[in-house]
């Protein structure tokens, strides 16, 4: 387990649901990546990332599907891409992700709290 936070800290990180609506690969990633634009709805708008997701997701399977990202993160260079937030998922043992989604079909930009 990590060290104790307090809610204030956690109170700042913005959590929020969006929408897949584009997925690519990125080519120029050392890792097999892909490339999402996530709509965070009307306060957050697109937000574009490259993550390492592609054990069990491709374009096919993760284009429409709702995620949580953490969206104040400042913006990283990755592998050529403008990461601008961070896609939350579970991390197996073997290191493959399973993306954390809400269990029913909800308003883009919800809080998560």
């Amino acid at each position: 387990m990590k060290e104790q936070i307090t809610y204030d800290i956690f109170d700042k990180v913005d959590i929020r649901i969006g929408t897949v609506i584009s997925v690519k690969k990125n080519e120029k990633a050392r890792k097999p990546s892909l490339v999402i634009k996530v709509d965070f709805g009307k306060e957050i708008g697109i937000k574009e990332s490259s993550a390492q997701i592609t054990h069990y997701y491709n374009e096919d399977n993760l284009k429409g599907k709702q995620v949580i990202g953490v969206c104040n993160f400042p913006e990283k260079n990755i592998a050529g891409v403008k990461s601008q937030f961070l896609v939350l998922g579970a991390l197996e043992e073997d290191g493959k992700v399973v993306l954390l989604h809400p269990s029913q079909l909800t308003k883009n930009g919800l809080k998560i709290a």
